[in-house]
């Protein structure tokens, strides 16, 4: 410490000078990562001691409300054993406050050790001024609540955490026991668990469900209804039938939707709060695009996105350039891998050619790029793009790219982008009326994130689930030590085979 504290601490009460002198060695027994934090509070606030039982009080508040987060106050805070020991008490409440707060505002683990590619705009907080400031104006319990993100996705999954934990305090839900595909109009002995499961998450109400659990084990058209709610939910086909999908969704106990919450939760804490009014988010786990304006979501896209073996990565990039009658520049990997082995009629079959080794898809109603990409600045030649495959945007299982994001109604897309300035849309409009390769700017900036959420909520308030395709819940639950079992998804449409597009 410096000489200016040592005189400063001869002014203090005998506790606080007891504190001063043991201050290097207490700080040395925390974790070394929370040291530099600790040792910045104190300097702000002079080297005293913090914690007066009002302000302990407000932190136990704190604590108190973590449930909201995903998070258990234990993990954090042993406020008796903090008690039980008043000569390293004041430090070590410290420490738990300061690791609390850090993971409020920038998460448990750090997302590039649990993604191959996770390259976003990450939370950074000043937490010893913030902290140091919050006691200073008794403001400990708002301090900490602004710390997590603030926008409507973060609260609504907070609260659908809450209520899930609710639902595990009140019993849960019955297991469901796979079997064979239940049909409607059939009669199953699995009828009534299937009604407490649909009611307790709220697709049919508390009493529809008594009401249907006394008309016996018919499969009738009013449960069917509920079980379409179910399955739009959860991602899959809504077509009512309970088959292999639709059964493995149903098999995931109250626990473990509870922790895919607490994980998506702790993935939003990572990222920076402030976004731009405009943007195009792409949940990848869900194969969805949502385009903002102004702040507000106003449209809606199913995609296409990559195989478990060729990941969409998590990428927040700025959109910078429309391509209309795109050519295509096949990756190294790929034309190795799938295109070349074909032979020279694969090729000419596919308007393909080779030009000092690369080979090139020229631009065509049947180029793997349709008639629009839209280039993002370096974004390891990931973009967004049209396709000519339009059937797979029908299927509720869309990971089949090789790692790019196809875009369904991509032109009609590209013109609403342009719409704000007349003269870009005509130059687009003329590009693709003449079958010319045009790039045309969008003449402003508009972030792109490509996301995973594999819990959300939904334009109808209620928590949607998607499997984790890309296992990605279950390698941050195994850093965060948290036992889950999610379901495995179902490809519920055929390959075909001449896709090969990015």
């Amino acid at each position: 410490m410096t000489l200016a504290g040592q005189a400063a601490a001869q002014a203090r009460s005998p506790g606080a000078v007891a504190f001063y002198d043991t201050f290097n060695d207490q700080l040395a027994r925390l974790p070394q990562t929370i040291q530099g934090d600790v040792r910045a509070l104190y300097e702000m606030n002079g080297w005293r001691p913090l914690w007066t039982p009002e302000r302990l009080r407000a932190l136990n508040q704190a604590a108190a409300r973590a449930e909201r987060h995903g998070l258990a106050p234990a993990d954090f805070f042993d406020f008796v054993g903090l008690a039980a020991d008043p000569a390293t008490s004041e430090m070590r409440t410290t420490a738990a406050a300061l690791t609390y707060a850090r993971v409020l505002s920038e998460g448990r683990v750090r997302p590039e050790t649990v993604e191959d590619l996770w390259e976003m705009q990450k939370n950074r907080v000043d937490l010893p001024a913030g902290l140091n400031d919050a006691l200073a104006r008794d403001r400990l319990v708002e301090w900490y609540e602004d710390l997590a993100p603030q926008d409507i996705g973060y609260a609504n999954l907070s609260a659908g955490y809450v209520r899930y934990r609710r639902l595990i305090r009140d019993g849960g839900w019955p297991a469901f026991r796979p079997g064979p595909t239940i049909e409607p109009g059939a009669s199953d002995t699995r009828i009534p668990a299937l009604i407490k499961r649909l009611t307790a998450e709220g697709d049919l109400s508390a009493a529809d469900g008594a009401r249907l659990e006394a008309q016996g084990l018919v499969y009738g058209s009013e449960l069917q209804t509920a079980v379409r709610s179910f399955q739009t939910r959860h991602g899959l086909a809504a077509d009512g039938r309970i088959g292999t999908g639709t059964q493995r969704s149903l098999s995931a106990s109250t626990e473990d939707r509870a922790r895919q919450i607490a994980l998506n939760l702790e993935r939003r804490r990572w990222l920076k709060r402030e976004v731009p009014s405009e943007r195009i988010e792409v949940n990848t786990a869900a194969a969805i695009m949502v385009y903002w304006k102004d702040g507000r979501p106003v449209r809606s896209n199913r995609v296409v996105v990559g195989t478990p073996s060729n990941q969409t990565p998590s990428l927040e990039k700025q959109f910078a350039s429309v391509v209309a009658n795109p050519p295509w520049y096949v990756p190294a990997g790929i034309a190795r891998a799938e295109i070349l082995p074909r032979g020279p009629g694969y090729l000419a079959s596919q308007n393909m050619y080779v030009s000092n080794g690369q080979v090139i898809q020229r631009a065509g109603p049947t180029a793997a790029l349709g008639y629009v990409k839209f280039e993002l600045r370096d974004s390891y030649a990931i973009f967004l793009h049209d396709t000519p495959s339009k059937a797979a945007f029908n299927n509720a299982y869309r990971h089949r790219s090789h790692g790019c994001v196809r875009v369904q109604d991509a032109i009609e897309f590209a013109r609403l982008l342009l719409s704000p300035d007349p003269a870009l849309l005509g130059d687009f409009d003329t590009a693709l009326d003449a079958k010319t390769t045009t790039r045309i700017q969008t003449g402003r900036e508009i972030g792109v994130r490509l996301l995973y959420w594999t819990a959300f909520v939904d334009g109808q308030g209620r928590v949607a689930f998607r499997e984790d395709v890309y296992s990605r819940d279950e390698k941050l639950a195994r850093a965060l030590g948290i036992a889950v079992s999610l379901p495995r998804p179902v490809d519920d449409g055929r390959t075909d085979a001449n896709d090969v597009g990015p």
